[in-house]
């Protein structure tokens, strides 16, 4: 065979074994293909098998902060698993959108969820720098991580964000979308979304941010801790000019407006702890509504719970609280912050509750001594028993001895009890109006043992105490424990003409779509008769000018009010009222020992008591406590109780009409006692 031809059938032969290779390179790329196709729509599948519809989406019910605002509508706290408030979209100042499309995603208008070009540009720059300084996930990709996935950093949750992202991108408009990435993306310290962050940062909403603002905000995302202004301002400054400069490439602002917003100084709001001067009020209103409507909603559903708090009247509430305290501590050499003491403050007509004070330090402990504590009211009980004797037909002029009595008590080692007076003496026959001013003990026994301690006690329950009580003559001296809640609300029966009104602390409870949960409608209900009430009031009012409660005699207006003491000092008490309102004051140890022995109530709760009235009541007008009918006048003999006579000395006592006032009871001869009619 000649040399051309075996040439020849080399060349055919290698042509036909290319054809041969390139043939099975075709149908290997086509099994590939095939293959590839199977195993990704296999895998596709699979993927996709636990993911969770986006339906939901077109309903967007992010978990949000509850509100609580006082009688005003101011903010006083806010329950939250995640501190976030919502903002719609077109409320949000362009420079904000802006600043977030540049800083995290620029060609969001452009892409369908995913961007492979992003994704692609931030691997070349991630290469070029060695280090990770650009992420190729898109905000539609952020949205389908924030709401539906893990933060793990697998593969298959890349995967899996990617497919959620496409279908969002399909399923929401643009607007959409970012109305979920601005309000679900986590900004640092505790903040989610860009108005909670804003008002965090700047102390205003996100309807005010300024291009520099914007920019700040923008650069979070990427490490809300590292970025931040108040723990790393250089580092936010250098973040700040990044998103300022990706806006300039992007055609969103220009350099001279960059160069404006970055020399711009950033006004960050003081950062420090929620101010918690209503912590004990607040608490109360957490553990009514956790109770009623469950954890979720609260914490979840963003209420706007309105009370009927004060907030100034409240941050006067504390200011007295921290005084009255101090001076005590420094008048005895306290161990510091050991003496406690609560304050409970409530309009007189509605009982809505406008200030309280559970405690020194509510971060240290949260019992609540205003509502929680049942302690011995001691004196302070006395309007109770002469409120009831007043009902009884007794009147303010009727005579009582103060003299020794002797009760038989199988408790007392020699089975006699022998109540004693605060400063050990007897000032013989005197008036019940004397009496209650001067708040003699045994006097007190001696009426409550005319009147029936059964009567005494049904009485104190009618007029608001729940707490359980003695049913025998110490009760006269407050040995039962109650709450200070419970006492004011009694008290409040007497300044409110005998009607009897429940505290409460919510006015009502909206929910984030204006529904309402439930809306507090004021009840009151008439318990004993005006002019009964006005009786015991009438007489209070000179505790404060001549009696045990001098201390808040500055005040300068009309007060009615009771002193109490408990036997050691160990609690110290000051009620006090006007027209419109009233408040209650305690002071004690929790352990109950002894404040010392000068500590009574007129010296160491009336203080504070004058302390917090004297701030609440400066703006509104003076009132006079209103005389129902059926009260007269008489000019009364303070000596004998009987009506003055020619030029006697005499006080303008008040007396129900008809009533005679020349009564007496205890320690009269037989022929005198009693005269009731």
């Amino acid at each position: 065979m000649s040399l051309r031809r075996r040439k020849s059938n080399r060349k055919n032969e290698g042509e036909a074994r290319k054809l041969v290779s390139l043939f099975n390179l075709f149908l290997a790329v086509i099994v590939s293909l095939l293959m590839l196709t199977a195993v990704g729509t296999t895998g596709y599948y699979l993927f996709t098998l636990d993911l969770p519809g986006i339906d939901a989406l077109k309903d967007y019910r992010p978990s949000i902060s509850s509100r609580v605002y006082d009688k005003n509508d101011e903010l006083i706290d806010e329950f939250f698993l995640e501190d976030r408030k919502l903002i719609r979209l077109n409320e949000v100042p362009n420079v904000v959108i802006q600043a977030f499309i540049a800083a995290e995603d620029s060609r969001f208008y452009e892409h369908k969820g995913v961007d492979a070009k992003s994704i692609f540009r931030a691997f070349l720059k991630n290469f070029e720098a060695g280090q990770i300084i650009q992420g190729g996930s898109t905000i539609t990709q952020q949205v389908a991580k924030m709401m539906y996935l893990s933060p793990e950093k697998k593969f298959t949750r890349k995967f899996k964000e990617a497919i959620l992202a496409y279908k969002i991108d399909k399923y929401l408009n643009k607007d959409e979308i970012l109305h979920l990435y601005l309000n679900q993306i986590y900004l640092g310290h505790g903040t989610y979304g860009i108005e909670s962050a804003s008002l965090i940062y700047f102390g205003k909403s996100a309807r005010e941010l300024k291009l520099h603002e914007a920019a700040l905000l923008a650069g979070l995302p990427k490490a809300p801790s590292n970025y931040s202004p108040f723990v790393h301002y250089e580092r936010a400054k250098q973040r700040q000019i990044y998103v300022l400069g990706r806006m300039v490439e992007d055609g969103f602002i220009s350099k001279e407006e960059m160069q404006k917003a970055s020399d711009t100084p950033m006004k960050l709001r003081p950062i420090k702890s929620k101010d918690k001067m209503a912590a004990y009020f607040v608490e109360n209103v957490r553990r009514y509504v956790q109770e009623k409507y469950g954890a979720d909603v609260l914490y979840k559903e963003g209420l706007s719970i309105y009370t009927t708090l004060d907030l100034t009247v409240q941050k006067y509430a504390g200011e007295a609280m921290v005084r009255g305290l101090k001076e005590l501590e420094e008048r005895n050499k306290y161990q510091p912050e050991l003496v406690q003491g609560a304050l409970f403050s409530m309009d007189v007509k509605t009982g809505a509750i406008r200030a309280m004070v559970g405690g020194r330090d509510f971060s240290k402990s949260e019992f609540n001594r205003a509502t929680q504590s049942r302690r011995q009211p001691g004196s302070a009980f006395k309007p109770i028993i002469y409120t009831a004797a007043f009902d009884k037909g007794m009147t303010p002029a009727t005579l009582v001895v103060d003299s020794p009595i002797a009760v038989d008590d199988v408790s007392q080692p020699d089975g006699v009890w022998r109540p004693k007076n605060f400063d050990q003496q007897f000032m013989g026959p005197i008036t019940l109006r004397t009496a209650l001013v001067q708040s003699r003990n045994v006097v007190t026994v001696k009426i409550l043992q005319e009147i029936g301690t059964d009567y005494a006690a049904s009485y104190a329950m009618n007029m608001g105490i729940m707490s359980p009580l003695v049913r025998t003559l110490s009760l006269a001296l407050g040995v039962s424990g109650v709450t200070l809640q419970e006492l004011v609300q009694a008290y409040g029966v007497l300044a409110n003409q005998g009607k009897k009104v429940t505290p409460y602390f919510i006015r009502k409870i909206v929910d984030r779509t204006g529904n309402i949960f439930e809306e507090t409608e004021e009840e009151s209900e008439q318990v004993i008769d005006p002019r009964i009430a006005f009786l015991t009031t009438y007489v209070m009012q000179d505790v404060v000018t001549s009696g045990t409660g001098t201390r808040a005699r500055s005040i300068a207006r009309p007060v009615a009010a009771k002193t109490g003491t408990t036997n050691d000092s160990r609690d110290a008490w000051f009620i006090g009222m006007t027209p419109s309102l009233i408040t209650g004051v305690w002071v004690g140890f929790d352990q109950e020992a002894s404040l010392g022995r000068n500590e009574v109530g007129g010296r160491t709760a009336a203080p504070i008591w004058l302390y917090f009235m004297e701030k609440a009541l400066e703006k509104t007008p003076v009132e006079s406590f209103p005389v129902p009918e059926g009260i007269a006048f008489a000019k009364i003999n303070p000596q004998t109780g009987r009506p003055v006579i020619g030029f006697e000395k005499g006080i303008s006592e008040a007396l129900i009409e008809g009533a005679a006032p020349i009564e007496k009871v205890g320690g009269f001869p037989d022929e005198t006692e009693s005269i009731f009619r």
